[in-house]
Parts: C-alpha cells; sequence; structure tokens
C-alpha cells in the first residue's frame, strides 16, 4: 500500500475503534491487527498512541464539517440554519453507530495534563463556535458583539444537548436543546 493510504487506513481503523470502544480501552496491537499492518508499519507512521488519538480527533473533526456543512446549506441562512444545526445533531444521534461525541468521550479518558491533545479539541470545539457564529452574522439585527455571546450559548445548547442524549440514550436532550435555541433567537 502506498505510505499515504496505509497511514488513512490506520487512521480510520483507530477512529473506529475509539468511537465504539474508547481510547483507553483501544490497545495498539488492536489497532494493528484491524489494520492488518506490522508493528513497525503503525510506528513508522505514528510514534505514540497519543499521535493516533490526535489524527483521529483530526479526521473526525473534519468529517463531521463535511457533513454538517452541506446540510446546513439546505436551509434559508440565519434562524433557520441555526435551528438546522440541531436537525442534524438528531439525524447523528438517530445513526446505529452513535456514541456521543468523539471529543467530549476522549476529554473524559486522558489527564488533565494531557495539552496537547486537549488543545486539539479545544481548537475543533472553537472552530464549531466560529461556524455558529458566521451562521448567526446572516442575522441582520444582530450586532458583532451580539453574534459573539450568542454563538456561544448555541454552542452550549448544542454540547449539552448532544452530551445528554448519549446519557440518557433519548433524543429529547437534543429536542429540548432546539427549543431553547429556538427561543434565544426568536
Amino acid at each position: 500500500m502506498k505510505h499515504n493510504l496505509v497511514r488513512q487506513t490506520i487512521i480510520e481503523t483507530a477512529s473506529r475503534l475509539f468511537y465504539e470502544k474508547g481510547y483507553n480501552l483501544t490497545g495498539i496491537n488492536e489497532i494493528i491487527k484491524e489494520a492488518g499492518i506490522a508493528k513497525a508499519t503503525l510506528y513508522n507512521h505514528f510514534r505514540s498512541k497519543e499521535e493516533i488519538c490526535i489524527a483521529y480527533l483530526q479526521y473526525k473533526d473534519q468529517l463531521f464539517f463535511e457533513q454538517l456543512k452541506p446540510f446546513i446549506s439546505t436551509y434559508t441562512p440565519g434562524k433557520d440554519q441555526l435551528i438546522a444545526l440541531f436537525d442534524f445533531l438528531a439525524a447523528f444521534y438517530n445513526q446505529n453507530d452513535f456514541n456521543g461525541c468523539w471529543c467530549l468521550n476522549t476529554i473524559s479518558e486522558i489527564p488533565k495534563e494531557n495539552k496537547e491533545i486537549r488543545a486539539v479539541i479545544q481548537n475543533g470545539k472553537e472552530t464549531l463556535i466560529n461556524y455558529i457564529e458566521g451562521l448567526l452574522a446572516a442575522i441582520p439585527e444582530l450586532t458583532e458583539a451580539d453574534q459573539k455571546v450568542y454563538a456561544k450559548q448555541i454552542y452550549v445548547l448544542y454540547e449539552g444537548g448532544l452530551s445528554e442524549s448519549h446519557l440518557h440514550q433519548e433524543i429529547w436532550p437534543i429536542e429540548t436543546a432546539r427549543g431553547l435555541c429556538e427561543k434565544l433567537i426568536a
């Protein structure tokens, strides 16, 4: 296999395993076996499990935005697109392999001192806040300051709906967050 294809296979395999089983419960040997590669091949691409985790987080974030942006673009800019965030989240919840947020799952498994993985997760979440802020820019009555405040509030609603739906294994937290968002931007 070509170098980039092998690397991608490792990332996709680790992503599936980390998301299904968790970061701590997935071993390097399991990734090697599932990817069908030799140990030396894995270490030729990644120096550590932490590096694989970072690639996993970045890969999942990339896939998330590749799916989110086209979904949101089918709605009218402004309030409809903001509410559509929660419709997207509901569709994500309804997938057979839903296991919550890959970032929140991972952050709960790493020590507080692991600044590198934490920074990658924070960067992904900041990207989401910025995206929401961009959606808010289509609402003419909101000032730039309002957009920043509302973006963080909607982000907290989104994350709360996501994590609580994972906890309860029910969709009502996403639906509740959607309703709160509707009231917020009314």
